[in-house]
């Protein structure tokens, strides 16, 4: 079959086929052997024509282990042969107890290839490949394999997977079937759902870079208001005594501040109305009695105005709340472990805008109103039910609350369905839930000793080139993909879109399985983002069969192709059956059949 090497040119040798000698018609993308001098050079099938085999360089074999890469070519009087069973294992692998069963080669009559799991899991890895190529199926047949492996029990793992299209439900909820110590954990944004399974963050673990995301937020200057803000509500939400002070000292600087103003009286009292209608203590409400000298009046009624315009008693007024401003206080420190809702979110920011003046402020007015406006919307809209979480927790036990049943057992696998908001809210909801895990896992005392998976099915809608570093001086997905690694926050990327997502996340994926691909603009790419892929990756790839993929990286000794082994159970991602919901019998054509305008007929 294979005669000798004419030349070698790069990494190709280029093989002469003897005449008369048949070529098997499945030698393409099959792995040869060079032998000499000692030397075993694996190569690959990359070209056939009608009297040369090309052939490229992949690594040696050396003391019964395969490097990659070669130092030495062969010499043109190499021996040339189709590699061994026992050869082949050395690149595709064997079972042992930290390797698992990936899928099988369907070059080589289906002979299982196992992967090390630390190799493949200690990494990002990204899954790519057109809408049918099988990238759900494949997903989901790769963490079944994790679990059904009976020489592993990865019982303290965590798969956070977010779902745009409640596409693995099916796949995991019955993972315990495998072993009573597996569980899987469902939350939902969609409504037919149970409501106990209902998405829920607490509103209160939402710090200064997630609430301007949050919020929508477009310059540098409302980042200070929503850090005042977040301080405010933090003080109003707390019953301590110092709390208290704090909230008079505050309320009676915002008061002073407004009767120094030089509006009417008219408008400096429905400020200070207005600041007191959004936040009160007992000593600042519009009954709080204010002692005179012989007399007592009620708060309102120092600011009942004269026929001049001004205020009689404001010499009483001036007084009282001068009384309790303390500049002392102004260092206190607040503690941001009080339970709020949006409802005192927005009373937070109601005085936050009213005392700090921003509202009269040219510069500032339009960026206030717009934070104003669109936290109103929040908290009155659909997406308000997603912060509504019954009762105080930290964030530690809100994180092990994620992975925890009812009943106190562990749940491996979380699925967070968010198929019922739209594509900026869910890229929210996953910065958010990305950052809490990335500052939780660099707070652990051991590093890297809690590893988070984050699998991101349609990745693409999320992980893009937005304006975070410009507002925020980051983008958590980028900082992760460059620093959660050795924290143990790895990233799983799906998508048939790669052009869409950032690449510097990209750029630090390590592993790839990548199934059919076809457009363009993506496979060129792909060639620019990874410059150690070959052209003969990309051109393997355009032609594979829905389930079968190219898969390379750390976790692989060489680029191969998979075929994976389709999930059981399978996801909720297979295409309508059109033919099957059109076709009715011949006994229903015969019968007089209407629809009534505006009725689906089912």
């Amino acid at each position: 079959m294979f005669g000798k090497i004419v030349y070698i040119s790069d990494n190709v040798a280029h093989i002469e086929i003897p005449d008369g000698t048949p070529i098997a018609t499945n030698l393409m993308n099959m792995h040869v052997m060079f032998e000499d001098d000692k030397k075993k050079i694996l190569g690959e099938v990359e070209d056939i024509s009608e009297k040369l085999i090309k052939v490229g360089f992949l690594g040696e074999i050396v003391n019964n282990r395969f490097v990659g890469g070669v130092i030495r070519k062969p010499t043109l009087s190499a021996q040339i042969r189709v590699i061994t069973k026992e050869e082949l294992a050395l690149i595709v692998g064997t079972p042992h107890p930290g390797s698992m069963l990936l899928g099988v080669s369907p070059l080589y009559d289906e002979y299982p290839i196992y992967v090390d799991i630390n190799d493949l899991f200690s990494n990002h890895m990204a899954v790519f490949g057109n809408t049918g190529s099988g990238k759900s199926c494949g997903v989901a047949r790769l963490l079944q394999n994790v679990f059904t492996n009976k020489t592993f029990l990865p019982y303290k793992s965590n798969f956070f997977i977010f779902d745009a299209y409640g596409e693995y439900h099916n796949a995991f909820q019955s993972i315990s079937r495998i072993n009573p110590n597996y569980n899987f954990k469902f939350y939902t944004t969609n409504k037919v759902n149970d409501p106990n399974l209902s998405l829920r963050i607490p509103l209160w673990l939402l710090d200064v870079d997630d609430m301007a995301l949050l919020l929508r937020a477009e310059s540098h200057s409302q980042i200070p208001i929503i850090e005042r803000m977040l301080k405010m509500v933090a003080i109003f939400s707390n019953d301590a005594g110092i709390a208290n002070d704090y909230k008079n000292h505050l309320i009676a600087k915002a008061i002073m501040t407004i009767l120094y103003t030089n509006q009417t009286s008219a408008s400096k009292r429905n400020d200070v109305f207005a600041i007191l209608a959004t936040c009160y203590t007992d000593q600042f409400n519009l009954e709080a009695p204010v002692q005179g000298i012989g007399y007592t009046r009620k708060f309102r009624d120092c600011f009942i105005i004269d026929t001049a315009g001004n205020f009689p008693e404001s010499n009483l007024m001036t007084e009282y709340v001068s009384s309790f401003i303390n500049d002392d206080l102004e260092t206190l420190e607040v503690k941001r472990d009080h339970y709020y809702t949006l409802n005192d979110l927005e009373k937070a920011l109601e005085f936050t805008l009213i005392s700090e003046g921003l509202l009269r402020n040219e510069k500032t007015s339009g960026e206030a109103i717009t934070l104003k406006v669109r936290l109103h919307a929040l908290a009155i809209g659909e997406n308000a039910k997603y912060f509504d979480y019954p009762e105080y927790t930290t964030v530690e036990r809100y994180i092990a609350s994620l992975v925890a049943l009812p009943d106190g057992r562990k749940a491996q696998i979380v699925n967070f369905n968010l198929e019922d908001v739209d594509d900026s809210f869910a890229k929210v909801v996953t910065k958010i839930y990305t950052k809490m895990l990335f500052d939780f896992t660099k707070r652990l005392k051991d590093r890297a000793s809690i590893p988070f998976h984050i699998f991101l099915e349609e990745s693409h809608r999320y992980v893009q080139n937005d304006n975070d570093k410009f507002l925020l001086g980051y983008n958590i997905f980028e900082r992760v993909a460059k620093e959660g690694r050795k924290y143990g926050l790895i990233f799983n990327l799906i998508s048939q879109r790669p052009v869409e997502i950032s690449e510097t996340v990209i750029s630090q994926c390590s592993n790839f399985i990548i199934f059919k691909m076809t457009h363009p603009r993506d496979l060129d790419y792909i060639k620019k983002m990874l410059p150690n892929i070959s052209a003969d990756i990309i051109e393997k790839q355009k032609s594979l069969q829905p389930g079968t993929c190219v898969a390379f990286g750390k976790a692989f000794k060489v680029p191969m192709i998979i075929k994976m082994q389709m999930p059981d159970p399978e996801p909720s991602s297979s295409s309508c059956n059109v033919a099957s919901v059109w076709q009715v019998s011949q006994a229903t054509t015969t019968q007089a059949t209407s629809v009534q305008p505006g009725i689906v007929q089912n």
